[in-house]
């Protein structure tokens, strides 16, 4: 294996790193490491780097396509290599295989990266940790599939799970007192326009507001330029880079949950992430209201439009009422029977759910295959 440090690659051997350590094998090929997975890689690996209590390592294995060009395919490799800070296989072309039979097989890797966890004995204990890392990152530890469904136990649906840490100021916010505000949706004019309207009416309320843009999952061109726009014209803060892993995350909260056997009918998490992934997956802006870690209402562009410009809440109101409650109440008035609700989501090795509800009628949502080759 090669060791991670950035100024002396050395090869060391696996005896004297791993002993005794719970080993994460980061399986992938050298074409499907997004980069929002790998920031929460090295975000989690860095952090446990300083704990003395969190005794793991992390091993890339690539897989390699041996029936491309192997030049460029080690140049590939060796630029990825530079980017990470965990110990990698010195020579992925040199895999045994069987080797590479069993992965596949085994632990059902196909291109999309895995995180196979081993214990200290070396056995399999999760055959696909990832979601674990993207949601809670070291709590996770010793990533077990027994650690994960007692995790979920102990979540309720709150702005802190759904945020996950990344916007460290909506604690401070929240132990504050103030309410706040996620939005998304990769048009202009209607984010202007959201703000605006969403400033006038925390003025008639008597309230403090904070926004947060999370954009889209597709952080594109239009996204980017949305991005810009939002801070050189001052009208909100905008999630941190990379912005597309608050959605990455979200997918991830989504299969964890759902691969252990739960549905959105009968889970509130699953039911209020499959309304966020909605939302992604139209071409409408859309927001999450919350006042503290349980008050929270949501709403598609449209209505959440129409309650800002349409419905002022008074002060006085306010304070009777609370904001969240108020807004909830007039959302429900305003809700249309009729709705058209789009998840995408991604194949895992984990496989997909034979059935998924609609986050708004829990009716079964038909299903469609979709090919896509782009890079934006």
């Amino acid at each position: 294996m090669i060791n991670p440090s950035q100024h002396n690659k050395l090869q060391v051997g696996i005896e004297e790193v791993l002993k005794r350590k719970t080993v994460v094998l980061l399986i992938s090929d050298l074409d499907h490491i997004e980069e929002e997975e790998r920031f929460a890689l090295k975000r989690t690996y860095d952090e446990a780097k300083k704990k003395s209590d969190l005794q793991y390592e992390i091993v890339w294995i690539p897989v390699v396509d041996r029936s491309t060009d192997e030049e460029a395919s080690r140049k590939k490799f060796e630029q990825l290599q530079a980017k990470m800070s965990w110990y990698t296989v010195a020579d992925p072309w040199l895999l045994d295989p069987v080797v590479i039979r069993y992965i596949k097989e085994e632990w059902h890797f196909s291109k999309k990266l895995i995180l196979v966890a081993l214990d200290p004995q070396g056995k399999a204990v999760c055959n696909n940790a990832l979601h674990m890392f993207m949601v809670w990152g070291n709590i996770a530890y010793p990533f077990t599939v027994d650690k994960e469904e007692s995790l979920w136990k102990e979540e309720t649906w709150n702005l802190e799970l759904l945020v996950g840490g990344s916007y460290p100021d909506i604690s401070d916010w929240i132990s504050q007192g103030k309410h706040i505000c996620l939005y998304g949706g990769a048009g202009l004019e209607w984010v202007r326009n959201f703000t605006a309207a969403a400033k006038d009416l925390a003025k008639t309320a008597g309230i403090t507001l904070e926004m947060v843009y999370v954009g889209k999952s597709k952080a594109n061109e239009r996204v980017k330029k949305i991005t810009s726009t939002i801070a050189t014209e001052k009208l909100s803060h905008c999630f941190p880079y990379p912005i597309s892993y608050f959605w990455t995350r979200l997918e991830s909260m989504w299969y964890s949950r759902s691969q252990h056997g739960k549905t959105a009918e009968k889970v509130r998490i699953l039911q209020e992430v499959l309304a966020m992934l909605s939302f992604d997956g139209s071409e409408q802006g859309w927001a999450v209201i919350s006042n503290g870690l349980t008050e929270m209402t949501r709403a598609n562009g449209n209505t959440i439009l129409k309650i800002f410009k349409e419905f002022k809440l008074s002060e006085e109101e306010t304070k009777q009422k609370g904001f969240v409650p108020a807004l909830n109440e007039i959302n429900k008035t305003l809700s249309q029977q009729h709705h058209c609700n789009k998840v995408l989501l991604q194949w895992t090795s984990t496989g997909m759910p034979e059935e998924v509800l609609c986050a708004d009628c829990a009716r079964p949502m038909e299903k469609y295959f979709m090919y896509r080759c782009c890079t934006d």
